[in-house]
């Protein structure tokens, strides 16, 4: 059996914009339109009713908003992976907080769709295989340099961390930044990188030891980087559990 086809939900208060995304979806035969919706009360009907894999998904609509709507698609079971795709860039920021996977601007170029489509496929295979890296899963990272691009070797990282809309990869010659939600990176190398805050994952091969300071607060100490790194009380459970000798 191949493939499941890619459930995909429209989230757009303007029926031009919907019909230029079906359009656009319908050309991929491993897509299908799952439904259609005005706005994010609807949205979230649908989710409910029918869970989709993804929801392309405005920003500007009357009532509920898409961050908004984003928001609480985060709380459905199964989640479905949120690409945002609006006329404006202003709200990038604010979109990688509601851990959209990628962010489209108006109107939507078939390249650029296409590209968001494999990352969220990536994201959801990642998250059917938690156990290791995704099939498919790149072996580097691509950080931009001046113009130029820098591979950076998956297997040289040591810890990755949000900082704004900008991720910084801390790595066996350095750091660099990327333009890639952690989100879609957690999910993508589920295998290699284990989260520790809201804003941190890290090599699950770095993680030595877990220490207690003498306010309280928890930190990782990794085998590679001086510094330990803060640990959030969410995180703390599973990190001891991975942490245990086998």
């Amino acid at each position: 059996m191949g493939t499941p086809p890619l459930r995909v939900l429209i989230v757009d208060d303007e029926p031009l914009a919907r019909a230029r995304l079906r359009t656009l979806l319908q050309a991929d035969p491993t897509v299908v339109v799952a439904g259609e919706a005005a706005d994010g009360e609807a949205a979230l009907a649908a989710c409910r009713s029918q869970p989709p894999d993804l929801v392309l998904l405005d920003i500007a609509m009357p009532g509920m908003d898409g961050l908004q709507t984003a928001r609480a698609l985060a709380e459905c079971q199964p989640r479905p992976a949120v690409v945002f795709c609006t006329a404006y860039d202003a709200h990038a920021l604010s979109a990688f907080e509601a851990e959209a996977l990628d962010y489209l601007v108006k109107p939507v170029r078939a390249e650029r769709l296409a590209a968001a489509l494999a990352r969220v496929r990536t994201f959801l295979a990642g998250r059917a295989a938690p156990a290791a890296d995704a099939p498919g899963a790149r072996r580097h990272l691509t950080a931009r340099l001046r113009g130029s691009l820098r591979l950076i070797p998956i297997e040289e990282v040591h810890y990755l961390q949000a900082e704004e809309k900008y991720v910084v990869v801390h790595h066996a010659r350095g750091e660099d930044l990327i333009e890639e939600p952690l989100k879609a990176l957690e999910a993508e190398f589920a295998g290699r990188f284990v989260r520790i805050h809201r804003n941190c994952l890290v090599a699950r091969a770095q993680l030595a030891e877990l220490r207690r300071t003498a306010d309280g607060h928890v930190q990782a100490v990794l085998r590679d980087v001086p510094r330990p790194l803060d640990v959030s009380r969410r995180c703390l459970g599973p990190l001891r559990e991975l942490l245990q000798p086998r």
